[in-house]
């Protein structure tokens, strides 16, 4: 299934049958402001396995992201933000950044990084925002770039090309439109000092 959604104006009707896909376990690809993506309810841990096995890695190993609708949900997530990393946090966001944080209790401990961290994103793209908010909690996501592949460029951003690769394999691909070839920017902020691990667009001049 693939359903076309208008970043512009998303439409309500479609959102909400997205949302009912999430919410009975379906796994999805949907637009982000960087990469397209895989994406599914964290309630739901048989399906990001099958998430974990798409992408080429066991679920011991697989690095998702948690990605929320507002600065407000994301703080759910990790451990009090102190006031720099707020005002940081709140300069960046929404936008194409992955901040890794210590997990707060809330993350379930099967998708924390083996040092009790999570990757955590509000994307700048009202699409994704809008079904994280039908949704009513974050979705479990990694990019659909596959571990150890080469892809063309067009199977990472045109979603017609990826509902053909993967249309067996997820039920519902959300067209958003074209999307870009270029992953998020990740700061490790689990420590004193800030870790830039993939520098793709400025952090510090926000």
């Amino acid at each position: 299934m693939i359903i076309k959604i208008y970043p512009q104006n998303p439409n309500i009707g479609d959102i909400r049958k997205i949302g009912d896909i999430l919410r009975k376990g379906g796994l999805i690809i949907y637009p982000t402001d960087t990469l397209y993506a895989f994406g599914c309810s964290m309630n739901h841990k048989k399906t990001v396995e099958r998430m974990a096995r798409l992408k080429g890695f066991s679920l011991s190993k697989a690095k998702f992201s948690l990605v929320c609708g507002s600065l407000s949900q994301l703080s759910e997530f990790t451990r009090p933000l102190d006031k720099d990393m707020f005002l940081l946090l709140k300069n960046c966001l929404p936008g194409p950044y992955t901040f890794v944080m210590p997990a707060s209790g809330s993350v379930p401990r099967n998708y924390q990084n083996p040092n009790k961290t999570i990757g955590l994103r509000v994307p700048d793209n009202s699409i994704c925002r809008a079904m994280v908010e039908e949704l009513g909690e974050p979705l479990i996501s990694t990019s659909v770039r596959l571990e150890n592949q080469e892809q063309e460029s067009e199977y990472l951003t045109d979603p017609e090309l990826i509902h053909d690769l993967f249309s067996d394999k997820v039920d519902c691909v959300v067209d958003g439109g074209i999307g870009t070839d270029i992953p998020s920017t990740v700061a490790d902020c689990s420590k004193d000092d800030i870790e830039i691990i993939r520098e793709t667009y400025p952090l510090f001049d926000r």
